[in-house]
C-alpha cells in the first residue's frame, strides 16, 4: 500500500558500462549436471577405476534428468576418457592409468599442422627422463610388461602392422612405470598421434629388426635400473627413428620415373 504524497519513481539506471554490468551465471545444461554428478562420485572416493556405474534408469532417477539426457553426459565422459561403455556390461569407470582418445587428438593435430619433427622434439623431452624415472621406480610387474612388449616386436618383425602395436604400447609402458599420472596423460597422447601417424607408412619400413634391437637396450637399462643409459639409449632410439622416418617419407613422396617404351617400328 502506497503512502499518501510520496512519489513512485522508476527504477534507477545502472552507472555501470555493458561491459562493467555483472555476469549472470548460466543455468547448468542438464548433461552438465550428470558430469558433475559422477565427478562428485570420484571425488567422494565413491568411484573408483574399474568401478561399475549405476545403471542409466537408476542415474537419471538420482539426478532427476532423462535417460537420453544420461546417455549424451555418458558419452561426453567417455570422449574426455573417464568411462568405457562394454557391450551387455554397462559403463565403467576407465581402469588404468589416464588416457586420451585418439580421434579428438588427430582433428586438433590437422587444425594446427603439427608435424612430424615437431613430434619427436615433444617425445624426446618428455620420454627421454621418463626413462630414467622408470628405471627408478618401476615394479617387477612393469619391467615384465615391457619385456612382453620387446618379445611381441621381434616375434612381428614381418608384420608391421603388429609391430607398430608393440612399439606403442612399449612406450606406453615405459610412461607407467615412472609412476607420474601427468607424465603418463601426456605420453599417451603422443603415443596416440604417433600411432595415427605412423600406421600409414610403416609397411614402408625397413629397420624393423633395428627398432626391435634399440627398443631391448632401453628396456635393459631399465631393467638394471641404470637411470643415464636409459635416458640415452632413449634418446638415441628417437632420434634415429625422426631421421628414418624422414627418410621414409621423402621416398615415399618422391615422383616416380617416367616409363620409357620403346617404339614399336613401322611395318
Amino acid at each position: 500500500m502506497l503512502l499518501p504524497h510520496m512519489e513512485v519513481l522508476p527504477p534507477a539506471r545502472s552507472s555501470l558500462s555493458p561491459a562493467a554490468q555483472p555476469r549472470r551465471t548460466r543455468a547448468p545444461v542438464a548433461v552438465d549436471v550428470v558430469v558433475a554428478h559422477v565427478r562428485g562420485l570420484i571425488e567422494q572416493g565413491a568411484l573408483h577405476p574399474g568401478d561399475r556405474l549405476p545403471p542409466e534408469r537408476e542415474l537419471a532417477a538420482k539426478i532427476g534428468v532423462s535417460r537420453p539426457t544420461v546417455r549424451t553426459g555418458l558419452r561426453s565422459l567417455a570422449s574426455m576418457g573417464v568411462v568405457q561403455s562394454r557391450q551387455g556390461s554397462g559403463t565403467f569407470i576407465t581402469a588404468g592409468p589416464p588416457a586420451l582418445l585418439s580421434e579428438p587428438l588427430n582433428l586438433l593435430a590437422v587444425l594446427h599442422g603439427l608435424t612430424r619433427d615437431g613430434l619427436f622434439e615433444a617425445r624426446r623431452v618428455l620420454e627421454v627422463g621418463t626413462s630414467a624415472l622408470a628405471a627408478e621406480r618401476a615394479s617387477g610387474e612393469q619391467v615384465a610388461a615391457m619385456s612382453e612388449e620387446v618379445t611381441g616386436m621381434y616375434a612381428a618383425i614381418e608384420q608391421p602392422a603388429t609391430f607398430l602395436l608393440h612399439d606403442v604400447r612399449f612406450h606406453r609402458s615405459i610412461a607407467a612405470a615412472a609412476n607420474n599420472p601427468v607424465l603418463g596423460v601426456l605420453i599417451d597422447m603422443l603415443a596416440s598421434l604417433f600411432y595415427e601417424r605412423r600406421r600409414e607408412t610403416i609397411r614402408s619400413a625397413t629397420d624393423l629388426r633395428e627398432t626391435a634391437d634399440a627398443h631391448r637396450k632401453i628396456y635393459k637399462a631399465i631393467r638394471a635400473r641404470h637411470r643415464e643409459a636409459a635416458s640415452a639409449a632413449m634418446d638415441e632410439h628417437l632420434r634415429v627413428a625422426q631421421a628414418a622416418q624422414t627418410s621414409e617419407a621423402a621416398h615415399l613422396d618422391a615422383p616416380e620415373p617416367a616409363s620409357c617404351e620403346r617404339a614399336e617400328p613401322d611395318h
